[in-house]
């Protein structure tokens, strides 16, 4: 599931190509994937230029003129790509937005969806999500306070959207990796240097999956050379049974809360 990078990777990339731009026809071809009637979806739209897209936690706003917004969620196998007809994938589209001759396809949402909202209905849809990991103001101190009011297993508050909005099942193991510690150890038995550890380690893992294009491998566009890049970077994530790169350890696979989790069996404390 596409998580903090790879959605403001996305969103940086659709600045850079729809900002400012008329979608001149919309396409629905799965219903489910849109929360309100096709045809006043279509209506809505249609015509209307977007004015820029933004990103809170795991989700992408395109704020349209009009006022309304669409509210992406990708969810498990969602991607997006942007071409035209002739350099598309050959893969199911659910919903296309054009912008004259070229066009934004919507891949792989059987989950995911692209809502229509007003911009005061989509903050109440978005407000139970918690703070931004990379915003300025979400700082050391903030972050310790917010471990003061948790109990519970660290992977399991890493992937709450409550508690940080964007982080889920590859960087919550990347991060508690770069940290040395172990994702099913309980919050309350975290020293305070290791919390201050996985504030640095949380910054730092993101920022450099941000850098590379995350970790999901369909590129965006044609002779897309960043989105994926750090796929072939993720150091515990999906590699069961490798060899650890910091202490020669094995990577193992567990599941924590139903989700596959993974980390060196060594060298996680």
């Amino acid at each position: 599931m596409p998580e903090l990078p790879e959605m403001e990777n996305y969103r940086r990339l659709l600045n850079q190509k729809i900002a400012g731009q008329t979608i001149t026809e919309v396409q629905i071809n799965r219903e489910k994937s849109v929360n309100v009637n096709t045809k006043h979806f279509i209506n809505s739209v249609t015509n209307q230029k977007l004015m820029t897209v933004n990103r809170r936690g795991k989700h992408l706003l395109f704020q349209l003129e009009n006022g309304q917004v669409l509210l992406l969620h990708l969810m498990l196998g969602g991607w997006m790509y942007f071409g035209t007809e002739d350099d598309k994938p050959e893969r199911t589209v659910q919903v296309r937005l054009s912008f004259g001759n070229h066009h934004l396809y919507f891949i792989g949402m059987r989950l995911g969806y692209l809502h229509l909202y007003s911009e005061q209905d989509v903050q109440k849809e978005l407000s139970s999500l918690g703070p931004e990991p990379l915003e300025p103001l979400f700082t050391l101190q903030a972050f310790l306070k917010l471990l003061d009011e948790r109990r519970g297993k660290i992977k399991t508050k890493l992937l709450n959207q409550e508690f940080i909005a964007g982080i889920g099942n590859c960087y919550s193991d990347e991060i508690c990796y770069h940290a040395g510690i172990k994702t099913k150890r309980s919050i309350e038995d975290i020293s305070e240097p290791e919390r201050n550890q996985l504030y640095l380690s949380m910054k730092h893992v993101l920022l450099d999956a941000l850098k590379h294009g995350g970790y999901m491998e369909n590129p965006f566009f044609q002779r897309d050379c960043l989105t994926g890049g750090y796929n072939n970077l993720c150091l515990v994530y999906d590699r069961e049974g490798e060899v650890c790169k910091r202490c020669g350890g094995t990577i193992i696979k567990e599941m924590i809360s139903s989700r596959k989790t993974f980390f060196c069996s060594n060298c996680q404390k």
